[in-house]
């Protein structure tokens, strides 16, 4: 029993890595259980196992008739998904205001000049989803740009954070962008700061447009 509930661990372990190393996107379908016995090396009772493993986790889901599905990368981010499900919007924010304070000073610090060169591109591209008014896109405009800041802190436990938080901060643009208090913020300022590597600028720029968000919300 011990022998085979080793085995288990150890499938579900290579199968965790394909997802999580990015050889198995998120949306796209995982190999059927033929290709998995021999990509794992173990029976395929075993590799069942695993996969419905990982379907528990919120990893994979089963579409009948389709197959089976990389629907999460992160089982800490399904676990958060769950305590956050429903959180009051203020409190998004909050969280919003401490992690991309911190992200935005380590990227001011950090950045790449092809960071530079991408963030201006994003701020940019954002601009043009918002004069066209299509709330998608600059939902996607916008969260694009914050995570690519995310990234320019060059802080992967930060970056890991806010990436499992996704789901939560993407309601949150969208919400804040159904129901503007205030003109749009375009983030001119907060890229050029971290373009000129002025940490306490960057800071400044995105702890006055989320205060403002923040006050703008009321609780019921």
């Amino acid at each position: 029993m011990t022998r085979r509930t080793n085995l288990i661990d150890l499938a579900v372990g290579r199968l965790r890595q394909q997802i999580t190393s990015g050889a198995w996107e998120v949306g796209t379908r995982i190999p059927a259980e033929p290709e998995l016995t021999e990509l794992i090396g173990v029976g395929r009772n075993t590799v069942r196992e695993a996969v419905q493993s990982l379907v528990h986790a919120g990893m994979l889901e089963r579409r009948q008739g389709s197959g089976t599905y990389v629907i999460s990368n992160s089982e800490l981010g399904n676990a958060m998904g769950r305590q956050i499900a429903g959180a009051h919007q203020r409190d998004v924010l909050e969280v919003r205001r401490s992690l991309e304070v911190e992200a935005a000073r380590l990227a001011a610090l950090r950045r790449t000049p092809e960071q530079v060169v991408e963030l201006r591109d994003l701020r940019d591209r954002r601009a043009d989803a918002f004069a066209g008014g299509d709330l998608e896109h600059m939902v996607d405009a916008d969260l694009v740009l914050h995570r690519t800041i995310a990234r320019a802190s060059g802080n992967p436990v930060l970056l890991a954070l806010y990436e499992n938080l996704l789901d939560a901060i993407t309601e949150n643009i969208r919400f804040n962008f159904e129901h503007p208090a205030h003109d749009d913020d375009s983030h001119h300022e907060l890229v050029e700061a971290i373009a000129a590597g002025d940490a306490d600028a960057a800071i400044r720029e995105v702890t006055d447009y989320l205060s403002e968000l923040i006050g703008d919300v009321h609780l019921p």
